[in-house]
């Protein structure tokens, strides 16, 4: 574990500290883990909203005529098929059948758009990404905006709602999902996006650094409470997301990871033959949901095992769902085993304990 010393900190660090939070280090980076609890948080944004900082995340700027392109090849995703103003869930292979990050790619016109990736991977993707470019002559320029930028997912059915108050016209609430606008909030400049990462809808807002805390106070003026890595884990785990590091990584294909869906073959992309092959014959291991039949907590590493006790998979992200009230889990599991409805067991604490397989993502999705 790093040393606090050496760990940076967002924008909204003060605020964080004035609301004694509970800080843990996390992607590098000093991050408020809880406030008024895991449990208090999650639920608050299931029933109303909730507003997490996550302003660790890394944003880059391409500029060029040939932003697209580049975007084209170095996701599996067809951003071609964006219009101005949407957004897209992609990934990034690595050229080895691994995946090297999962992103947001937007759109803002034809020579600009922005990508948004985890934090935990800034520096590898900023330097993978212009390693690309290096082997090609695109007309494109890169920016890491990183440090300009705070960001501050409000979340839950009334998160639109509420952020409106504090909008120019038109009000967020008639964003689509993955769509996304630039307007103001509480007077300052953001880019008000429909996305997310907690299943329960919501916005997330790309403010000025220096404008963080005064946004984040006009929301806290609202009576949004703030939540912490905690419960985003928790909600994101229920809503069936990846989290790269636990669910994907550079040794994980999209298409074991049921990422097909973001996966498209109508486009040229690095690692497009290998990943079509793979469809075509099919994954030896692939990601599902589990859903506890016994009481026990699932965790990051036990092994999934058959009747007779033979291990035929792994636990990547788990936990005692706080919605539903029982362990859920995702894993990779022999394709052999992985039919929806199956019954395999998860090794907790020496005991196999009996567990369903079901799609990824435990509760409908609100966008």
């Amino acid at each position: 574990m790093m040393e606090t010393s050496t760990l940076l900190r967002t924008p909204l660090h003060a605020a964080h500290e004035a609301l004694q939070a509970r800080i843990v280090p996390f992607a590098g980076y000093e991050m408020p883990v809880s406030y008024a609890g895991l449990t208090e948080e999650h639920q608050a944004v299931r029933s109303r909203a909730g507003m997490f900082d996550v302003s660790h995340m890394a944003e880059f700027e391409l500029h060029g005529p040939d932003a697209c392109a580049l975007i084209q090849w170095i996701t599996t995703n067809n951003a071609a098929a964006l219009a101005d103003g949407q957004v897209q869930y992609s990934c990034m292979p690595n050229g080895e059948g691994g995946i090297v990050d999962d992103l947001l790619v937007y759109r803002f016109h034809a020579e600009r758009w922005m990508l948004v990736v985890n934090a935990s991977n800034h520096e590898k993707d900023w330097n993978w990404i212009l390693e690309q470019v290096e082997r090609n002559p695109w007309d494109v320029q890169i920016f890491d905006r990183s440090s300009d930028w705070a960001l501050i997912a409000v979340q839950g059915p009334e998160a639109a709602g509420l952020v409106a108050g504090l909008c120019d016209a038109p009000s967020p609430e008639g964003l689509a999902y993955y769509t996304f606008r630039e307007g103001t909030v509480a007077g300052v400049p953001a880019i008000l996006s429909a996305t997310g990462y907690t299943g329960a809808g919501g916005l997330e807002l790309y403010v000025p650094a220096q404008d963080a805390e005064h946004v984040w106070n006009a929301l806290l003026a609202l009576d949004i409470p703030p939540c912490g890595l905690g419960a985003r884990d928790t909600l994101r785990l229920e809503a069936g997301f990846c989290l790269y590091g636990n669910d994907i990584d550079d040794t994980t294909s999209p298409i074991a990871a049921g990422l097909g869906w973001i996966t498209r073959f109508n486009k040229d992309f690095i690692d497009r033959e290998r990943f079509e092959a793979e469809k075509a014959i099919g994954s030896p291991q692939v990601l599902r949901g589990f859903k506890m039949l016994e009481r026990g907590i699932p965790r990051q590493g036990y092994p999934i095992v058959d009747e007779a006790g033979n291990v035929i998979g792994r636990v990547t992200s788990g936990t005692m769902s706080p919605t539903l009230g029982y362990g859920i889990a995702m894993g990779y599991v022999d394709a052999a085993h992985a039919g929806l409805g199956n019954q395999v067991g998860i090794q907790v604490r020496q005991r196999s304990l009996a567990a369903e397989v079901v799609k990824p993502g435990f509760l409908p999705k609100k966008g």
